[in-house]
């Protein structure tokens, strides 16, 4: 079986295998580190303090989405 016969057969799966197969793959790709997994979690700490004390205000996915789609219309 070559790629393409692989993707096509996994595009045939129901959406949670799917993503499960997508997942795998991405891991494969980008193994992770417990020193960066540290470091991530470090930062959303900070982050969740920033916003928790009002340092910092959430901006709603919807509204950054639309900014970033904005740039690329251009």
């Amino acid at each position: 079986m070559n790629a393409q016969q692989l993707i096509a057969e996994a595009n045939e799966l129901p959406l949670e295998d799917r993503a499960m197969v997508v997942d795998s793959l991405l891991l494969s790709l980008n193994a992770s580190s417990a020193d960066l997994d540290r470091q991530w979690l470090k930062a959303a700490h900070y982050r969740l303090d920033e916003l928790k004390s009002g340092k910092a205000t959430a901006v709603p996915a919807q509204e950054v989405f639309a900014k970033i789609w904005n740039r690329f219309d251009k």
